[in-house]
């Protein structure tokens, strides 16, 4: 039992050292939606706020949270000058329900794959959603995982504070 707290409280701490710093985002290669391959640099070294959203075609929350941001992301893209990137982390089966669901659904933001898991395995984080705030130098500034009504609202203000725009 003791062990086990010790161990939850070493991880746990560890993901505050690695959040405090504001690490650069990854730079691994990943595939947009029609099977090309891609940089994260390519969108995350942009001179924009970035929201990178982790999710999958199975997850509820995920998409919840996405419906949730997509209602909102015309409004912030322009107010905060800020991009939102959609990373499914479906296998290649799950990866061909991705581009029907995203017409689907209306969503209007860049949606890209990493069916590898090689992004997902990079930040170290094993469950979805996974939310990461990434400031104009795709530095991570923040990160959240799961999803509940009003996690938009937090995200926000997040936004807003590190756009200078409260």
């Amino acid at each position: 039992m003791f062990v086990k707290m010790i161990f939850s409280f070493v991880l746990l701490l560890n993901s505050i050292m690695f959040y405090a710093g504001n690490n650069p985002f990854p730079s691994i290669n990943i595939k947009s939606l029609d099977g090309k391959t891609v940089s994260t640099d390519d969108y995350t070294k942009q001179g924009k706020i970035t929201v990178v959203s982790f999710w999958a075609t199975w997850c509820t929350p995920c998409k919840a949270e996405l419906d949730v941001i997509n209602d909102l992301y015309s409004e912030w893209a322009e107010k905060y000058n800020m991009q939102l990137l959609a990373i499914t982390i479906d296998d290649a089966r799950g990866l061909t329900k991705v581009p029907a669901m995203v017409q689907s659904k209306g969503w209007e933001f860049i949606v890209l794959a990493d069916s590898k898991q090689d992004l997902m395995q990079a930040l170290n984080f094993q469950t979805v959603p996974q939310t990461f705030l990434l400031n104009e130098k795709g530095e991570i500034v923040y990160s959240h995982n799961g999803f509940k009504a009003g996690d938009e609202i937090e995200l926000e203000h997040k936004i807003a504070e590190l756009s200078g725009k409260k």
